[in-house]
């Protein structure tokens, strides 16, 4: 999955404020089924309301951005804006959930004051995503999402980690940007504080973390309570203060990140260590899913809603689960007897998840490995894309402080201003957790042309609005990156049937991801259910299984956008190709899925539709 701190849970689902296919298709043809028959002022006057329009539009969301950027300091960091660098941001302060409210009503409104049938095309689609996105965040509100401000898998304490490294998005350049960080890290130690009252008041309300949940944070905090400053990852900026400094400003910062360590950020750790082990631990909750919270069962169609982007019913997202589970299993007993395996298919997955020819011996060797297959792929790609990123990515392990936590793979999306490439983690902690079989089809999903395509392209876009650039919606994000492991196929590089096995694999798992995560959520299954049937049906390993599920328990919904966004992507293929017979352009169609930025599903479908009748 795409590893980035811009990525904000949405809570719900709305009716998209776009006009329905048949409306969307009356407004593009407004101008031209008119135009030839006004005269010249009249055509003067319907082509200054377009303009006008447009310009409005793009004006307001322009200022939008800019609005939501003060709103959200880290984010700005993430895409470049460094005005704010020194600001944490208060996203627990109720002068910050009133000022979000606010934006987003006044915005909502502006936006529907517009008449989106005078945008062009592209923008009607942009219109489109605006006012979803400010829906979703007005019914996001009523959930109580801040009484349960981190989990295991989203924590605010590793991702300021991460920050401070000095090798993600924060700079570390000048004596001002040494400054910054101090003073972003002192609004983080007030928001450890803060942390603490917004979890009381969910104990209160009853709306706490699964038990397990807890206790995998505890270790986490505890990793980063060392003896004495030095010894801390926030101290990593000293250890690499540039030759530029001079001695003074050198003792200096030395001392101020010292003291604000050893005197402030260190105790609050402890504080919020002490807090999850004495006073959280003993009121989690005994049950795993979203159905053991207040309106649970509620609270959880409309995560899955919102993550799909659609509005599918949690028990139709269960049965297709189980239906594309009962297909996969089939084609992976074909790869079985391709081999000629002799035992079923149980057998064949332990066979494949333990004898020791399918795994590396050495981290370094599986990270070469990777470099390879980039290599590989890298040959392939000009014949699919007309379109392709401009920045580059590595290949790099998880680092040591989070690799026992960490997903088995995530990416990060590059530097916007080109500075720092793209990153494709491999998490090299278990090496058994890592097959050689595995290792095409997760380097398709995650690096190229999978996240690393998508986002980096959504980033280089140029004549769209900034929300577009930086925005994005799971299913369409991750359900791009599972059919760039279905493109694998077609280019040639699942000749050798256990890398097509791999593929298989890698699909399985968003497959039954449909059914545990609706079954953890809304059916009631246990934590150990869920397990047990990741057991039953796929090779993975018993630690990537756990840490599945504990993923799934911990940001509900966001599983389900895998396979919802590919079999919507596949869907939309399969009605272009029959549409458009010989004139079907694959690279044409690849064209308009990423040059948009990421779309809810049903924008993305009208795109397409769109699209067929101009090719037409």
């Amino acid at each position: 999955m795409k590893k980035t701190l811009l990525a904000i849970s949405i809570g719900l689902v709305v009716s998209l404020t776009a006009c329905s296919d048949s409306e969307h298709k009356t407004n593009n043809s407004v101008s031209p089924a008119v135009e030839p028959e006004l005269q010249g002022g009249e055509k003067a006057s319907v082509q200054d309301a377009q303009q006008e329009a447009q310009q409005a539009y793009l004006a307001l969301v322009d200022q939008f951005f800019k609005d939501n950027l003060k709103l959200e300091p880290i984010m700005a960091t993430f895409v470049g804006v460094n005005d704010y660098n020194d600001q944490f941001g208060g996203d627990l302060t109720e002068e910050y959930l009133k000022a979000r409210h606010d934006l987003n009503t006044r915005y909502l409104k502006q936006v529907e004051e517009i008449d989106r049938s005078q945008l062009s095309a592209e923008l009607q689609l942009s219109y489109d995503m605006f006012a979803y996105n400010r829906n979703i965040a007005l019914v996001d509100e009523t959930f109580p999402n801040r009484f349960m401000p981190m989990n295991q898998f989203y924590s605010t304490v590793i991702s300021m980690v991460q920050l401070g490294s000095g090798e993600s998005a924060q700079p570390f350049n000048t004596v001002k940007d040494y400054q910054n960080w101090a003073s972003r890290l002192s609004g983080f130690i007030a928001w450890t504080k803060l942390a603490q009252v917004r979890m009381d008041e969910g104990i209160k309300s009853k709306v706490v973390l699964p038990r397990v949940l807890v206790e995998r944070i505890i270790p986490q905090l505890e990793a980063q309570l060392v003896n004495k400053p030095s010894d801390s990852l926030f101290y990593a900026p000293i250890n690499n203060l540039p030759d530029s400094f001079t001695q003074v400003q050198k003792e200096e910062l030395t001392a101020q990140y010292t003291a604000l360590i050893r005197d402030e950020l260190l105790p609050a750790l402890t504080s919020l260590k002490e807090y999850f082990a004495t006073t959280y631990l003993p009121v989690a909750r005994g049950t795993d899913g979203w159905w053991g919270l207040p309106n649970g069962k509620v609270w959880y169609q409309h995560l899955a809603n919102s993550h799909t982007t659609t509005t599918m019913p949690v028990d139709e997202i269960h049965q297709i689960g189980l239906s594309e589970v009962k297909r996969i299993l089939s084609e992976m007993d074909k790869v079985r007897e391709q081999v000629k395996f002799e035992g079923d298919l149980t057998a064949f997955f332990a066979s494949l998840s333990s004898e020791p020819q399918y795994f590396f011996t050495e981290r370094q060797g599986l990270i070469d490995g990777y470099m390879e297959i980039k290599d590989k792929i890298n040959l392939e790609l000009p014949k699919y894309f007309n379109v392709m990123p401009k920045a580059d990515y590595v290949v790099k392990p998880v680092e040591s402080f989070r690799e026992q936590s960490a997903a088995g793979a995530s990416y990060e999306s590059p530097a916007v201003d080109g500075s720092r490439p793209g990153v494709f983690y491999i998490n090299t902690y278990n090496l058994k957790a890592q097959p050689k079989w595995g290792m095409t089809t997760l380097s398709l999903h995650e690096a190229a042309p999978g996240h690393h395509f998508q986002i980096a392209i959504k980033q280089e876009l140029t004549g769209v609005p900034e929300f577009q650039r930086f925005g994005g919606y799971t299913a369409f994000e991750e359900g791009w990156a599972l059919y760039a492991e279905y493109l694998g196929i077609e280019m040639g590089l699942f000749s050798d049937p256990y890398q097509y096995f791999g593929k298989l694999s890698d699909e399985m798992l968003r497959a039954m991801r449909l059914v545990v995560d609706t079954g953890l959520h809304s059916k009631g299954w246990t934590r150990e259910q869920a397990i047990q049937y990741m057991k039953d049906n796929s090779p993975m390993a018993e630690s990537d299984i756990v840490a599945e599920v504990e993923r799934y328990m911990a940001i509900p919904g966001q599983a389900l956008s895998y396979k919802v966004g590919q079999l919507k992507i596949l869907s939309l293929r399969a009605e272009a190709e029959k549409a458009l017979g010989d004139k079907f352009d694959l690279k044409g169609f690849h064209d308009q899925i990423l040059t948009s930025g990421s779309l809810p599903m049903a924008v993305m479908e009208s795109k397409i539709h769109d699209w067929i009748e101009t090719q037409k």
